[in-house]
């Protein structure tokens, strides 16, 4: 039984998991409400991998390249694309709510909000550096973790064989890491179905009614900015099909959705982005931790645009050219801005509604149905990750065409099926 189970091609599996989360949802809510610990079980188990898999991937992946600047033009391509592809995707949220009836079928009901203390500028650039890189390392603090993690690597390269034997311990750490990746990936189904069945019982559909014009607007933008920049970009950047890309990517694409983490989603998005997409280890283990950071297109782009007006249109605040323009600036950078803070998309949205001068009281109406909207804001931001990372990688001649070539005809399953050691290759 169990070896007929892992012949049925991975995607597969995840989507069936999703699907009959959902339908289990439906039918039995109070059943499906206690699938919830299978879906934190999943949760859990990617959480343990993210700290050690940042560092000892980013660690790794710079150490392997032998010239700095060589890492500078991949640094400036990646960040360049990241905030490039959040200025349009902040965009379409406007057009989408401009166009959009976001006139609110029900009145907003009171409730009380505690405002979120905005750090200043100059707080956020600090929380950067850690005081103790032990402790962001055991608190999950991944921006702090990403900075130790390059400025410990670059020491590493400026040292270069005296410092050998540490290389090589990181080299060794990241393969074994990539190992329990392969063996966590597995409970993905599993996970998949657990928080699906919890998400649709708890929430229901008759409570999403209210809010279905806010919500369609959030998953038509977000579909926009996937379909078209994206898929233009592959197809432009990478040159290859979108219907192929996004096939290859699916199965990520569903555990960012059912997440609703980056993070918890980043050792899918890894295995996917070098399996399927064929992008070195070394540059791929750079650039997505550092999207996971700070390539925010879903919650720091579209969402706090679309929010605003649904907010102003629910307070009968007008807005005018220059409301719009200031939410598209704060919108895009928020997002790079308060990354690594718990319910980092409040926090951006608190930010623009401040910028505009409209009450945080709003938030309360569409707190109800974060998660709903966090899912399709979560997946938007993983496949940016993986696009950005295939466009730039195919730039630098850092991808291994023949694994690409594969992927894009659909000929991955033997990969996630039988791990492969990772040569981790020098630049």
């Amino acid at each position: 039984m169990f070896q007929a189970w892992f012949r049925i091609p991975f995607w597969q599996r995840v989507l069936g998991a999703f699907i009959l989360g959902g339908l289990l949802g439906v039918v039995a809510a109070d059943v499906a409400v206690a699938m919830q610990p299978l879906g934190q079980l999943f949760i859990r188990a990617i959480q343990m991998l993210v700290a050690p898999l940042i560092l000892f991937a980013i660690v790794s992946s710079i150490t392997s390249m032998q010239t700095q600047s060589r890492l500078g033009v991949l640094a400036g391509k990646t960040v360049g694309l990241f905030l490039v592809t959040a200025f349009i995707a902040s965009a379409i949220g406007l057009t989408v709510a401009t166009l959009w009836d976001l006139a609110p079928a029900v009145e907003l009901t009171a409730g009380e909000v505690r405002e979120r203390d905005i750090p200043p500028v100059s707080q956020v650039l600090l929380s950067v550096i850690p005081t103790n890189p032990f402790a962001a390392l055991v608190e999950g603090n991944v921006l702090q973790i990403i900075t130790f993690s390059v400025v410990l690597a670059l020491a590493l390269n400026a040292l270069k064989e005296k410092a050998a034997p540490v290389r090589d311990f990181f080299q060794a750490g990241a393969e074994v890491m990539y190992q329990i990746t392969r063996y966590v990936l597995e409970l993905t189904p599993i996970g998949v179905f657990g928080l699906m069945a919890w998400v649709v019982g708890t929430h229901g559909l008759e409570m999403l009614l209210p809010l279905g014009k806010f919500i369609a607007a959030i998953y038509v933008a977000c579909l926009i900015h996937i379909i078209f920049v994206y898929g233009g970009l592959v197809r432009l950047g990478a040159k290859v099909r979108p219907w192929q890309f996004f096939r290859a990517i699916f199965p990520t694409q569903l555990i960012a959705y059912s997440t609703s983490s980056s993070f918890g989603t980043l050792p899918s998005t890894l295995k996917t982005t070098t399996e399927r997409l064929g992008v070195h280890k070394e540059y791929a283990s750079f650039s997505l931790p550092l999207g996971a950071t700070i390539n925010m297109d879903g919650c720091g782009g579209i969402y706090p645009a679309i929010a605003a007006i649904f907010i102003a249109h629910l307070y009968g605040i007008p807005l005018g050219v220059t409301e719009y323009a200031i939410i598209m600036m704060t919108a895009t950078l928020a997002s790079i801005g308060t990354a690594g803070v718990p319910g980092s998309a409040m926090v951006m949205l608190t930010v623009t509604l401040s910028a505009v001068g409209l009450p945080l009281e709003g938030i309360a109406f569409i707190a109800a149905v974060d998660r709903i909207i966090d899912m399709m804001r979560t997946a938007t931001n993983v496949t940016g990750d993986m696009t950005v990372s295939l466009v730039v990688a195919q730039s630098e001649g850092m991808v291994d065409q023949e694994k690409l070539a594969a992927g894009m005809r659909g000929e991955f399953e033997d990969h996630s099926a039988t791990p492969q050691p990772i040569e981790m290759r020098n630049v």
